[in-house]
């Protein structure tokens, strides 16, 4: 590497931008499935709280009574030309799979593809960046692994740590429960709007303070609320994050597309016909189990599919408790967290409904 920045920016060393590269979930699906047998004498061990029976955001590990590891990891090529951006946003991307459980972050290691054409300056900037959002979590950077690779990508294992019983997992939702998201969709859009040159830098830094913000106060809350359940929402989606609790709870949701929060700039983006490669996969995979209710605007049904970087979480808890829920994550800073819907029973297989 030289010591100049990247020439063109750090987005042309990858083919596709942020959790939008993530392999599709049908292909995900076959590998694990394919792979199980190989996991089934590490699922007996009951001091596996959760392992990978209903794709959960990460796996728990009981160590005493009192004590549990939250182990994760996640990793994505750049979503912007700016590289400590870039690694800021990439780090909270990780660290929320933590906060989903209900855990607290403690230590980290770097995971780098850095390919030849990234220049020195740029690699520093992406590497402090997620020391810096990763400290803000109280998470220490511990070291890492670097490889060379033709496509740029930077991410984050994490470690943390949880009371077994403060355990929030992505089954659990109940039939009149209400759900609440806590960060607004479309960052798949804004992502590939800045890259196809159809959004500028300033309109995307717009977004940046919301997709850099950690998931803590919202985990904290949910611990304290005692909800449900909750998943956070990343690469395969609202549908994909939605119907995995769905399932795991055997239950359906119904979501209200116009409760939807969203960036903005995001929908004229859909409207002027941005789209991501993961809402494509995502689409396909999905839509056989979900039913969008005549009369939804096509745009704002299509956030659904789109894959989110650093996106919110989901939780499920008591309706009659959501209102108040809402209004302590805004105290807390979580501005734009809302009602989107609420849980249903199942009749026959979970499904999600897609409403006005």
């Amino acid at each position: 590497m030289s010591d100049a920045t990247t020439v063109g920016g750090i987005s042309r060393l990858a083919s596709c931008g942020g959790c939008s590269a993530k392999m599709s979930p049908g292909e995900l699906r076959a590998l694990v499935d394919g792979a199980a047998s190989a996991r089934r004498d590490a699922l007996r061990d009951p001091r596996l709280l959760v392992g990978t029976e209903t794709s959960d955001d990460a796996a728990v590990y009981q160590l005493t009574d009192e004590l549990a590891i939250v182990a994760t990891t996640d990793f994505v090529t750049p979503v912007c030309d700016d590289p400590f951006l870039y690694g800021q946003i990439a780090a909270a991307n990780a660290l929320s799979d933590v906060y989903a459980m209900g855990g607290t972050p403690t230590v980290a290691l770097a995971i780098c593809g850095f390919p030849t054409a990234l220049g020195d300056q740029d690699a520093r900037a992406i590497l402090a960046g997620g020391v810096a959002k990763a400290g803000e979590a109280g998470a220490a950077v511990v070291g890492g692994h670097t490889i060379r690779s033709p496509e740029l990508f930077y991410g984050l294992a994490v470690t943390g740590t949880i009371h077994p019983r403060d355990v929030v997992r992505n089954a659990g939702a109940r039939a009149g429960d209400a759900l609440v998201l806590t960060k607004p969709l479309g960052t798949g859009l804004l992502i590939n709007g800045v890259r196809g040159g159809q959004l500028s830098a300033a309109a995307f830094a717009e977004a940046a303070p919301v997709m850099t913000a950690l998931n803590r106060e919202a985990s904290r809350a949910m611990v304290d609320a005692r909800v449900h359940a909750a998943t956070d929402v990343t690469g395969f989606g609202l549908a994909g994050h939605a119907l995995g609790m769905a399932r795991g709870s055997g239950v359906s949701l119904r979501i209200s597309a116009a409760r939807l929060p969203v960036y903005d700039h995001a929908l004229a983006l859909a409207g002027g016909g941005v789209k991501t490669k993961g809402t494509t996969t995502n689409q396909a995979h999905y839509q056989p189990s979900v039913h969008i209710a005549a009369g939804v605007d096509a745009a704002r049904a299509g956030l659904i599919y789109d894959p989110q970087t650093a996106g919110g979480l989901l939780i499920a808890l008591d309706g009659d408790r959501a209102e108040a829920f809402v209004g302590t994550l805004r105290d807390r800073g979580v501005a734009h967290a809302a009602i989107i819907g609420e849980v249903v029973a199942a009749e026959g297989d979970p499904i999600l409904e897609l409403g006005p």
